[in-house]
């Protein structure tokens, strides 16, 4: 009779504790799939969102100037007659090192213009870059071409203009295109054109005030990238809007921290629920132990029949562990990831994983009664019998 067969043999025989050490593992590695699935899911939504989310770089004129605002309050007159940034200037932005995460760059000519007796700030910009720089537009109407132009909600009252109205700037007749629905930002003041009409109408050719760039930022540097493009534009000053992007990032990573550690506690608990149930396994055993090393066994054989019996039921704890972590996933997914699919798709790696962490967790617990079964003297285990 092989090792083998004897251990699992006596796993038969002992139904009710190989059932119950199953059941630890698999809860413990059940728990943990289920974890890192679900925060990578949810990370892998964030992230995805987050790079839709809309400019997190500005590249502005360099100035020697002070700003004279604080808390939204202008303290002077804010001046746009900066030395502005040629528009071909931009295609640098192509060859610098991190190119690939840049999704979108958008020049922005801004200048002030009389309508009506008031004065507005108008912004020519690309629409075709503003629908990945603001997803969050929704215009009433539709978007401007050369002779048209958008108004912001609040831009729009003031001059008390809807779509389908003229106005008059620099002595060109504009045609009122759409309205902005409220956006709670800026861009409720604002008139929005194309950038040629814009840059036509301030008599500023091949000239933007500022661009915006999206940067898919989910793995990439973005310090780096504000360096490459502070290098291609020297002429420039490059800002990132870091708020939302380290604050996001933050909150992802304090949420990986907090999951991982709770899967620690759970595969500690696990790993205590083994330890225990084949200590007194062993205690069972004792005359069978005896018997064993009475015909011969060696202390060698008394341990790997304990580890085999472990590895058994270690290996069957990692697959069911892994298919229900992941059904875990995917219902907390749609009950709670609003947005979300639920799908989560099969990932060998983290199977391999979960495998590779159920025969440790229950090796290394049942290391102590493989030793203590080992060390049990035959003679005082048959006078048990």
């Amino acid at each position: 009779m092989t090792l083998k067969l004897i251990s699992i043999r006596n796993l038969m025989r002992r139904k009710g504790k190989a059932a119950f050490i199953l059941a630890g593992l698999v809860i413990g590695v059940a728990t943990v799939v289920g974890i890192i699935s679900f925060v990578d899911a949810t990370t892998h939504d964030i992230a995805h969102k987050l790079e839709q989310y809309g400019a997190n770089i500005l590249i502005v004129p360099r100035t020697e100037n002070l700003s004279l605002t604080y808390g939204g309050m202008s303290m002077g007159g804010v001046s746009f007659e900066l030395e502005e940034i040629r528009e071909s200037e931009l295609v640098k932005l192509t060859s610098i090192r991190n190119a690939r995460n840049i999704a979108a760059v958008g020049p922005m000519v801004l200048g002030v213009v009389p309508v009506d007796g008031r004065r507005i700030l108008m912004a020519g910009i690309d629409f075709k870059a503003a629908g990945i720089l603001k997803p969050w537009w929704h215009v009433q109407g539709g978007l401007p071409d050369e002779n048209g132009v958008l108004l912001g909600a609040e831009a729009a009252r003031v001059l008390n203009l809807t779509t389908g109205d003229s106005l008059v700037v620099n002595d060109r007749s504009l045609t009122v295109s759409g309205v902005l629905e409220s956006t709670g930002s800026q861009d409720d003041q604002l008139a929005f054109a194309m950038l040629a009409t814009a840059q036509r109408v301030f008599h500023k050719p091949g000239r933007i005030s500022m661009a915006e760039v999206a940067a898919l930022c989910k793995d990439c540097p973005i310090e780096d990238m504000v360096q490459q493009i502070s290098e291609a534009l020297p002429g420039a000053k490059v800002m990132a809007i870091q708020q939302v992007v380290k604050s996001r990032m933050e909150m992802l990573a304090q949420f990986k921290h907090f999951s991982y550690g709770i899967s620690g506690v759970i595969l500690f608990i696990g790993g205590l629920v083994v330890l225990v149930t084949m200590m007194g396994s062993v205690r069972e055993r004792t005359d069978e132990i005896g018997i064993f090393r009475a015909i011969g066994f060696r202390r060698s054989h008394i341990m790997r029949i304990v580890f085999l019996e472990a590895g058994i039921i270690s290996g069957l704890a990692g697959v069911i562990g892994y298919f229900l972590g992941m059904g875990s996933a995917r219902a907390a997914l749609a009950l709670f990831g609003e947005g979300h699919s639920g799908h989560v798709p099969f990932n060998p790696g983290l199977a391999a994983e979960a495998l590779i962490l159920a025969l440790t967790l229950g090796l290394i617990a049942s290391a102590y009664p493989a030793a203590m079964a080992a060390r049990m003297d035959p003679n005082e285990a048959l006078r048990s019998l």
